[in-house]
């Protein structure tokens, strides 16, 4: 499995909490490119639910990740 930040940009609207199938779904509803559609078939469990690309992607970057200080905008 291998992710890019613009493979997860595809699944940051989906409907959180999810499993496995309905985020599937979701990727070839929006049209997502089949790497997304490949690396959540290559997920373990079929029953887990994930509560954010964070539980697919664990290094996923946040806000904080970021050096941007918003309060100088």
């Amino acid at each position: 499995m291998f992710w890019t930040l613009e493979l997860a940009s595809y699944l940051e609207d989906a409907p959180w909490p999810a499993t496995k199938d309905e985020l599937i779904d979701y990727a070839i509803r929006s049209g997502a490119p089949i790497e997304v559609v490949e690396n959540l078939q290559e997920l373990d469990e079929e029953g887990d639910v994930y509560e954010t690309i964070e539980d697919i992607w664990p290094d996923y970057p946040t806000h904080e990740d970021f050096l941007f200080n918003e309060d100088e905008y």
